[in-house]
């Protein structure tokens, strides 16, 4: 057996520190991780995962480690675990400890930790708490196949658990590689989940001995995370609820490893508003959806916590730093949250509010908005002067409260900001003397006013050329302005227009139409 575990640790990446022992003791400081599985892009269950370990680390001032549970080489997807750390640094909750970023317990991938895994299931052999197993991949498929057409859930049938010395290395001359499987033990430790309250599943009466270490070399996550987490310090688990069932599983691994199981907290699901499983499959429930349609990182962390528990109250517009202070991991139900991603438009508009409303954040929004307006107009920009910082900043502000993301100032609808409309007289929907007089009444108060326009001052001024003009209502004088300025019958308010537009920019739009 020694000698079949000196092969796979010989496949066994290197590990640079000594294996054994617990590399640091860290006394009662919390330590959380989020390991997530490489195997797609970072999703929003995924991202509230990560969040309740983040602002649990830092409430009680710990350190939150990313470790990329990367095992199932066949799964990968290219790119993905890049993707994982690049998300969570977009959304405001970088690890302290990551394959980027490194750390002390590294390497933080599973892939790059094998030695680790080849020991701890050499000590289970040696100890009697796992085993050999020998049987095919074929005989496993016939198992399972026989146990589904019998309407019973498949388990492995423990066929090689009392194999006899002579019995095994028999087996091993045949076949070198055979996989490992851990004891099932019938007397499943109780634990007290954070959440869920004290819990015992007596895993043995439902499932066979479960693989540990596949013939490849590769822990399965029962063994992997159970190692990981020990060499690793990890204090608290705060993981999904669909792994709860085999917490007793892991119990039973900690317990014939000799190690002291850190604390588990197993988070409700996070389901859509029907109550149906959000689903990978789903292009829009991935953070590159979000990041690329201009949702804020900010409206992300306050709305998947708000459709769940946690929290003295739920309330919509927290911060991070809000978010944190006022967590609470007693107070997370057991039920699952419902996300009505619906709303998501609306929490948007208030993190952009705020963003706005900060100096430093206004000026990093002008660059965006710079750069979308750009990207979007290119050519068709009216001149230069649309890109000034100030006119931008101007233009954010105005709208402010009344976008939901900063790309919608670059939608059809708010073009005319941006570019010049081809409007004519016979669009304006007036005959020609009272688009001449209104032009003309226009004019002059431009002139009057010089640069200060004011919405106020605007408003009251075309509200007494409506009433000097008989027969015509204020609405048409409205019309008649904004298709003018925009080429469009809908849009903010008129006097907004022109004070969004500046003095100069109006006055050219209305004796170009003068003159068509």
């Amino acid at each position: 057996m020694a000698a079949f575990l000196r092969r796979l640790w010989a496949r066994s990446a290197p590990f640079s520190h000594s294996v054994g022992r617990r590399e640091a003791s860290l006394g009662t400081a919390v330590r959380v991780r989020f390991a997530p599985s490489p195997t797609g892009f970072l999703h929003l269950g995924g991202l509230r995962t990560a969040l309740y370990n983040y602002i649990f680390a830092k409430k009680h001032q710990g350190s939150f480690i990313l470790r990329l549970e990367d095992t199932d080489q066949s799964r990968l997807v290219p790119g993905a675990a890049e993707n994982i750390e690049d998300m969570l640094e977009w959304a405001g909750i970088p690890p302290d400890e990551s394959p980027r970023r490194g750390g002390p317990m590294g390497p933080y991938q599973q892939s790059q930790r094998l030695a680790l895994y080849a020991q701890a299931a050499e000590a289970l052999l040696k100890s009697g708490a796992a085993y050999p197993c020998f049987c095919s991949p074929q005989r496993l498929e016939l198992l399972k196949k026989e146990a589904l057409r019998s309407h019973q859930t498949p388990r492995y049938d423990n066929r090689c658990r009392n194999l006899s010395s002579a019995q095994v290395a028999q087996k091993l001359a045949k076949n070198p590689k055979p996989a490992v499987r851990f004891r099932l033990e019938e007397a499943v430790p109780a634990f007290q989940d954070l959440i869920h309250g004290w819990t015992q599943h007596e895993v043995a009466s439902v499932e066979g001995d479960p693989v540990i270490l596949k013939s490849d070399g590769f822990p399965t996550y029962h063994l992997a995370c159970v190692v990981d987490d020990h060499h690793m310090g990890i204090s608290h688990v705060l993981r999904g609820s669909e792994w709860l069932i085999s917490t007793s599983k892991h119990l039973l691994l900690y317990q014939a490893l000799g190690w002291q199981p850190p604390q588990f907290a197993h988070l409700p699901l996070l389901l859509n508003r029907d109550g149906s499983k959000l689903s990978k499959r789903q292009g829009d429930i991935f953070l590159e959806h979000f990041a690329a349609t201009g949702f804020l990182p900010e409206a992300l962390l306050d709305i998947i916590t708000n459709c769940g528990s946690g929290f003295a109250e739920n309330q919509m517009g927290r911060t991070l730093p809000e978010l944190t202070k006022q967590f609470d991991l007693t107070r997370i139900a057991c039920h699952s949250a419902l996300l009505d991603l619906e709303k998501l438009p609306e929490f948007n508009r208030l993190h952009l509010q705020r963003l706005v409303s900060n100096e430093t954040q206004r000026r990093q929004l002008v660059e965006k908005l710079q750069a979308l307006v750009k990207n979007t107009f290119r050519n068709q920009l009216q001149d230069k002067g649309v890109l000034d910082p100030a006119y931008v900043e101007r233009i954010i502000l105005l709208r402010q409260g009344h976008v939901c993301r900063l790309e919608d100032l670059v939608s059809p609808k708010y073009s005319y900001l941006w570019t010049r409309p081809a409007v004519g007289r016979a669009q304006l929907g007036a005959d020609s003397e009272k688009v001449d007089i209104i032009a003309k009444h226009v004019l002059g108060l431009l002139e009057r006013a010089g640069s200060s326009l004011t919405q106020d001052m605007l408003n009251g001024e075309l509200k007494k050329l409506s009433e000097g003009l008989e027969g015509t209502k204020y609405s048409n004088v409205m019309k008649l302005l904004r298709v003018a300025l925009s080429g469009q019958l809908q849009g903010p308010p008129v006097a907004e227009m022109m004070v969004s537009l500046g003095p100069k920019e109006v006055r050219e739009r209305i004796q170009k139409v003068l003159s068509s």
